[in-house]
């Protein structure tokens, strides 16, 4: 009788290694269109068409705090946790394609770009500012990489853990743990998995694997809000077993939406803008084979935000009346689905869906680091001519293992933090720095002392923030603004206020970048 008990409980394990090894397939399968050069590693020789530019862009975009952290934070704070995020990022991240992601791509295939530090250079004519841009671009990219990890992680701890009195899947051999597979192993083997892919065939093999993942995170998504409203007794049922709390406004003052102070909604609407100064969302932007290719990533983004966000906050929801009030946000999303969802099959089906729409974000931060380090460090230093395409690959590669390395070590040391609010800060930094990429892009006065001022008076306010809320937990001032709102304005004034005091850009760059005035 044990036999089929222990074959049962280990049902999904072996769904979740299917689902790595058909991904690591796909990943051998690209490395065949791979072409060996080094425009191909890094933006796929620009030759990604319409659906899996959206595929990949929107795969990159919806990562852990998508899935596992919107669930948490809305099975903590209620159904506002969705006007938070999902209903401005749909608009807002549209805009920035619309708005930054077209014009960079023209640049940078024009110019012949592969990083935005080399926009940024030529832009404000300082090779200096790509030194300040570089580490600053790492230290915000790290906390997004710990979030995959650790939401990984999470998610299968609720997975293989204890669910009341049944054990762990795996007691023998995790006693610690309670049976569950521990953290440092699920980390090992999604980095592993991750690293495979990105050495097979760089930006191609991120683009197919991030269409497939972002397929199976959306499929399996609505998979998992069918079953879980079906097992509650429908839609209206599931509601009704929430927390009354979690359905009416728990904070007091006058408006605002449920659950979420009105400056923190205010505010948040700022977070979104993070699109606009992502560095692997750059990289990806860059692999399109034209500007038509943007046109559909404009118009479908915001309906795949919907279509992930509302099932996964609404879950979150129904599980204020199925799980206890300590339960971890990381594990909000497993959990439920083990306990409502007996089927093993599934469970595992689910589970593999939450680990596509992290993987589908890492792949793409590893190798936007890799990318930027051989590109803005050693060959802005050394002079590309001193390298081979071979050369230069191994460069990227060996970085991204460095990279791969730090971030398992930081999410074993970092386990406990929240994904969600890992991710906000992460976003937040990225927001700060949104005044850069406009005045880049859209005023010709903006001049290299206010590129400098901008992004130092961004991180100085940004970094003291997040000092002040612990290295990365929930933080708020002033009855709810969020600190983006002071680290944004500080840029843009730090921006406009030099801009405007200091030497104008030579008449050369501003012909280059602004032909039509």
């Amino acid at each position: 009788m044990m036999i089929p008990l222990l074959a049962a409980s280990t049902t999904p394990l072996v769904i979740i290694g299917i689902y790595l090894g058909l991904l690591l397939a796909l990943a051998l399968f690209s490395r065949t269109l791979f072409r060996g050069t080094s425009t191909d590693y890094f933006v796929a020789s620009r030759s990604i068409g319409p659906f899996m530019l959206l595929m990949s862009v929107f795969g990159t975009t919806m990562t852990a705090f998508a899935l596992v952290g919107s669930t948490g934070k809305s099975f903590e704070r209620g159904v506002g946790t969705y006007g938070l995020m999902a209903s401005s990022s749909g608009l807002i991240h549209a805009a920035c394609f619309f708005l930054i992601g077209i014009k960079l791509w023209s640049f940078g295939k024009k110019y012949g770009y592969v990083t935005q530090i080399q926009f940024f250079r030529d832009r404000f004519e300082s090779r200096g500012f790509g030194y300040l841009l570089f580490p600053i671009l790492v230290l915000l990219v790290i906390p997004y990489l710990l979030i995959g990890v650790i939401g990984a992680s999470k998610t299968i701890i609720g997975v293989t853990g204890s669910k009341g009195t049944m054990p762990g899947m795996f007691p023998e051999f995790f006693e610690s743990t309670g049976g569950a597979v521990p953290a440092w192993l699920t980390g090992a083997v999604i980095c592993l998995v991750v690293l495979c892919y990105i050495f097979a065939g760089g930006s191609r093999a991120a683009a197919w694997a991030n269409t497939f993942q972002t397929i199976v995170f959306m499929c399996m998504g609505l998979l998992a809000f069918y079953l879980i409203s079906d097992k509650l007794g429908g839609l209206g049922a599931a509601i009704q077993q929430a927390k009354a709390t979690h359905l009416v406004r728990t904070v007091s003052g006058e408006g605002g939406i449920v659950g979420v102070p009105p400056l923190m909604f205010l505010t948040y609407m700022l977070i979104p803008l993070s699109v606009g100064m992502f560095p692997h969302l750059f990289q990806h932007w860059l692999t399109a084979r034209s500007a038509k290719s943007f046109r559909l990533t404009v118009i479908a983004h915001p309906l795949c935000i919907m279509i992930v966000w509302v099932p996964c906050v609404l879950i979150g929801l129904w599980a204020t009346g199925k799980l206890p009030a300590g339960t971890p946000g990381g594990a909000v999303l497993a959990k439920t689905v083990g306990i409502l969802v007996k089927d093993p099959v599934v469970v595992g089906l689910v589970t593999a869906g939450i680990l596509a729409a992290i993987m589908s974000s890492l792949d793409s931060q590893f190798l936007c680091l890799g990318t930027m380090f051989t590109n803005d460090v050693v060959l802005e230093r050394c002079g590309r001519e001193r390298f081979t395409d071979k050369q230069i690959i191994l460069i990227a590669r060996l970085f991204v293992v460095g990279i791969v390395l730090l971030t398992y070590i930081l999410s074993i040391v970092l386990f406990d933090k929240s994904v969600f609010d890992l991710a906000v800060w992460s976003f937040s930094g990225f927001a700060s720095l949104t005044p850069l990429v406009f005045a880049a892009l859209y005023w010709e006065g903006a001049t290299k002392a206010g590129a400098f001022a901008s992004v130092i008076a961004a991180m100085t306010v940004w970094l003291y923030f997040f000092q002040q809320s612990g290295w990365g937990g929930e933080y708020t001032v002033l009855n709810g603004v969020m600190p983006v709102a002071f680290s944004f304005g500080a840029g843009a004034l730090a921006m406009i206020a030099v801009s405007i005091a200091s030497a104008k850009p030579s008449a050369e760059t501003i012909n280059k970048f602004f032909p039509d005035l």
